[in-house]
């Protein structure tokens, strides 16, 4: 009985007479992406999975309705979108790099700009380095 996506994949390229390498190369990936993807130990990104959906003539839906894990993953994709948009640094370097343009103050801008993009990787890092 077949489950997951890989189940489902493994199950149309067998039907075709298809070798994972002959899907690899369809779709333009290495055999072992196939592999991967036919074991359940990851997932194609949305482009690949719109191309086997194309290849294979099945609804994107009909390939990962009943797949837990690459359900649960897609919910944690969503919350660490969520999670960078709360990023207190993103607002800080902001608020800098315009108060820099106000003031047409170039460090000030570029102080901003840095702090956009890494404070949040700083924190980590230190954090990390402190443990």
């Amino acid at each position: 009985m077949e489950h997951g996506f890989g189940d489902k994949l493994k199950k149309l390229r067998e039907e075709n007479a298809w070798s994972q390498d002959d899907l690899a190369l369809k779709l333009n990936v290495s055999r072992q992406a196939v592999y991967k993807w036919e074991t359940n130990k990851g997932y194609p990104d949305i482009n690949n999975l719109i191309q086997i959906s194309d290849l294979f003539d099945v609804k994107v839906d009909e390939l990962i309705r009943n797949d837990e894990d690459l359900r649960d993953s897609i919910q944690i994709d969503e919350k660490e979108s969520l999670e960078k948009l709360s990023d207190p640094g993103f607002y800080i370097g902001l608020v800098i790099m315009l108060i820099g343009l106000f003031l047409n103050h170039q460090l000030l801008m570029i102080i901003g700009l840095l702090t956009l993009v890494f404070l949040s990787d700083l924190i980590t890092s230190m954090i990390s380095l402190f443990k």
